[in-house]
């Protein structure tokens, strides 16, 4: 990969990804409130959705706040308590754990959404676009462990951190620091990069909407007699 790509791919497609996040998140929500909803499909099947997506949702929050916790943490606030070599062991092995229950989660998700003719029926375009996204971009983050691997100490960690902790410091080297890193790690950033692209123009947009407020709702729901 040229340094011109690489510069373009890691430093600019990033903020561009992210530009279109938040200003398509706000426009969408103020013009078309009425999409700002999950589309769940569990009255056209609920068996496997429920499963599916346990699974899906228990992984992909485990690593998503790994790895903005294991990104964005700078060196030398755990660096006294651990080293980086220690820290890339623990992220393989919890990637790997939470990255199969997500894969076995989005698989039973997607063969749902395949094999099921009312749930196809009511698919749109953007639902399997998505899932297509989320399917490559789990993959390509199981295949980094064993390249990971090859890396024990901890260098590849360290440079993915320092472009990821750069980039949201707005600092323009930041694509400098992956440059001669392997092409599956690149590959997984720019996924990463896309489906925060797209995210607003799909139904990705439900996280937006956590009912929090629901931990706090009294226990007992007032109905009025007609």
């Amino acid at each position: 990969m040229t340094p011109a790509l690489n510069q373009f791919l890691f430093c600019y497609y990033p903020y561009i990804a992210l530009s279109v996040f938040i200003l398509g998140s706000i426009l969408r929500y103020d013009r078309d409130q009425y999409s700002w909803k999950a589309d769940s499909s569990q009255l056209l099947e609920g068996k496997k959705l429920r499963l599916g997506s346990n699974l899906f949702h228990v992984g992909i929050l485990f690593l998503f706040f790994g790895h903005l916790v294991g990104l964005l943490t700078p060196h030398e606030i755990y660096s006294p308590f651990i080293s980086a070599e220690v820290k890339q062991k623990l992220a393989m092995t919890a990637g790997g754990i939470f990255g199969t229950i997500c894969f076995i989660g989005l698989s039973i998700l997607i063969w749902r959404r395949i094999s099921n003719d009312r749930v196809r029926a009511t698919s749109r375009f953007s639902d399997f676009l998505v899932l297509a996204l989320l399917y490559i971009q789990l993959i390509l983050g199981l295949a980094s462990i064993p390249v990971s691997a090859s890396h024990p100490d901890g260098s590849s960690m360290m440079a993915l951190a320092n472009w990821a902790q750069h980039i949201i410091t707005f600092q323009p080297d930041a694509a400098s620091f992956i440059l001669e890193e392997h092409l599956i790690f690149k590959l997984h950033i720019f996924f990463g990069a896309t489906i925060v692209l797209v995210f607003p123009f799909t139904r990705l947009v439900h996280v937006w909407s956590v009912p929090i407020k629901y931990l706090k709702r009294s226990g007992y729901q007032i109905v009025r007699k007609s």
